[in-house]
């Protein structure tokens, strides 16, 4: 666990001076979104998605500076290491979302909107949901293929989650429903909780599956 720990640290000292560039796309352009959707589920989400599209800077910046070989003689197995990377980004990912939801119901209630406990519960599930599914589809693609053909993944689950969406959109349309966003803001907070649960359970898993790809992946890479 120690070691998992060390490789997360390295990977936070990685991407130190970017920390501004992140700053800005991951905290501040959500914030603009949910006041002007006047939405705190847009803002959430926006963040995830910026914050799961953050998840290369260290694969990336590990490659300019040749960082392989390095790995390669640390006393920590492969295994630690894409476990520290994944615990890296689990972290700054939970941050991230944990920032929004105090700073954008902040926002909204300054600008007349009311939050509800429940409308918070419900943005962090589908934060977190869009979070994981994000992240689990992008690393192990940057393990296989390194920074720049690994971006491919990245766009997998924005289009299933895009393709999903308009059918939902289609859907809602031709029964006559309320828009999506208006159903789960009428949640009552226990269903709310409910959600939230269905959603780390649901994160738990696709990470354990996501993590045993990319150890088998790194395994079989020479360092």
């Amino acid at each position: 666990m120690s070691n998992i720990r060390k490789c997360a640290a390295m990977d936070l000292s990685l991407v130190r001076p970017y920390v501004k560039t992140v700053l800005f796309f991951v905290l501040i352009m959500p914030a603009a979104f949910a006041a002007i959707n006047r939405s705190l589920l847009m803002g959430v989400s926006f963040c995830a998605c910026f914050m799961a599209m953050t998840s290369g800077y260290t694969f990336s910046i590990s490659e300019k500076n040749a960082m392989e070989r390095l790995y390669g003689i640390l006393p920590v197995r492969r295994t630690e290491m894409v476990f520290g990377r994944y615990l890296f980004v689990a972290l700054t990912g939970l941050a991230a979302i944990a920032f929004s939801l105090i700073v954008h119901p902040l926002l909204l209630t300054l600008l007349g909107e009311h939050i509800s406990a429940a409308d918070i519960v419900d943005a962090a599930a589908f934060g977190l949901l869009m979070f994981s599914i994000y992240t689990v589809f992008q690393l192990p693609g940057y393990f296989k293929y390194g920074s720049v053909k690994g971006r491919l993944f990245m766009y997998i689950p924005t289009g299933g989650i895009l393709i999903i969406l308009l059918i939902v959109h289609k859907f809602l349309k031709i029964t006559g429903s309320p828009d999506l966003s208006e159903d789960v803001s009428a949640l009552p907070l226990p269903a709310s909780f409910i959600l939230l649960l269905i959603s780390i359970a649901l994160s738990a898993v696709i990470y354990a599956v996501s993590i045993a790809v990319s150890v088998k992946i790194v395994n079989r890479k020479e360092m």
